[in-house]
């Protein structure tokens, strides 16, 4: 058996600096989960239970029963399965930097609404709270119609200039970070259980074939990454190292995307929401962060590996089977 410290490594940084994916030390990876998943139960608390706005937000209405959620999930799966390859069809036509504008249009979309909803929602719980006077109201209207879609919007453009023109790491991860959180928290608050667990299965099914299959949309994108860098294409040579255990990829640097922190907050504030009890969603969480830590575990041997398929269906069997025995007691 070979010494790993005599193993020739392969470096995996080259994912281009715009791609939306939080860039972390190996063994900090639990940080932005925590991070997602903490904000995004809290956001999704106050918008459900205190807040009361309770939307079905499936493409068919009545989401709580079975089949119409699998529906939803099957559409809200075929929608991301669509988007992906028109992606990768134009970014195969017009070059990579196609996808900085298509990623940044995103952004700007659903930094603007989601923050406009969240920021609503907190200065309405904090006004609701306030003894109801003429001048109370005067403000209340004044803030949630006037300036907080200005402030939104301004916040907006500020995020979408530093990702055009200047996108530092710092920047990269917190808009990675923001867009992932917001975002999953909204699934979390609009989508019944039935429609969650179908998009969350449906996802991670379509996960595993964008980054393992050959022309999985995903691994196009990472391996036009690596030509556009000047990367050895041989790849069934690295491979055949790699397997004799000459060689081993870098693993200390590792790539968290955008649409796993999304789908593990949409998992956990759903768990939140929908047993209302917060152990479930702990434990949800910690199924979460386990399953992140198995992926990993795999990348010295991958050169990418899905992020979601563990972890989600982990915390998926984690929020079931301790909802169930908390039910119980």
């Amino acid at each position: 058996m070979s010494d790993t410290s005599e193993k020739e490594i392969y470096d995996k940084d080259f994912i281009p600096n715009f791609f939306p994916t939080y860039r972390i030390k190996r063994n900090l990876y639990p940080i932005p989960i925590v991070i997602v998943v903490v904000v995004a139960g809290i956001l999704a608390y106050m918008t459900y239970v205190i807040a009361g706005v309770q939307i079905d937000g499936g493409y068919i209405p009545g989401g709580s029963d079975p089949f119409i959620g699998l529906l939803n999930g099957i559409i809200f799966t075929a929608t991301a399965v669509i988007s992906a390859f028109v992606m990768i069809y134009f970014a195969k036509k017009k070059g990579l930097i196609v996808l900085k504008f298509i990623f940044g249009l995103s952004f700007g979309f659903l930094g603007f609404f989601l923050t406009l909803f969240f920021a609503d929602i907190i200065a309405y719980l904090i006004f609701v709270s306030l003894p109801l006077t003429q001048l109370v109201y005067d403000t209340s209207i004044i803030i949630r119609n006037i300036m907080l879609p200005i402030a939104s919007g301004i916040f907006t453009l500020f995020i979408l200039y530093k990702y055009i023109t200047e996108m530092t790491l710092l920047m990269k991860n917190f808009l990675v970070i923001y867009i992932g959180l917001l975002t999953g928290a909204l699934l979390g608050v609009i989508m019944p259980l039935w429609t969650t667990l179908a998009i969350l299965i449906g996802i991670s099914c379509w996960d595993i074939f964008a980054v393992l299959y050959k022309r999985g949309p995903i691994k196009e994108m990472i391996d036009l990454a690596s030509q556009m860098n000047g990367e050895s294409p041989e790849e069934e040579e690295i491979q055949k190292k790699i397997e004799s255990g000459e060689a081993e990829y870098g693993s200390d640097k590792l790539e968290i995307g955008i649409g796993d922190l999304t789908f593990y907050s949409m998992l956990t504030s759903s768990a939140l929401i929908l047993s209302n009890n917060l152990i479930v969603m702990i434990l949800s969480s910690i199924a979460i962060i386990i399953g992140t830590g198995i992926t990993i575990s795999g990348l010295k041997r991958n050169k990418i590996l899905p992020g979601l398929p563990i972890s989600i269906f982990l915390g998926i069997g984690t929020m079931l089977i301790s909802w169930f025995i908390i039910s119980l007691i």
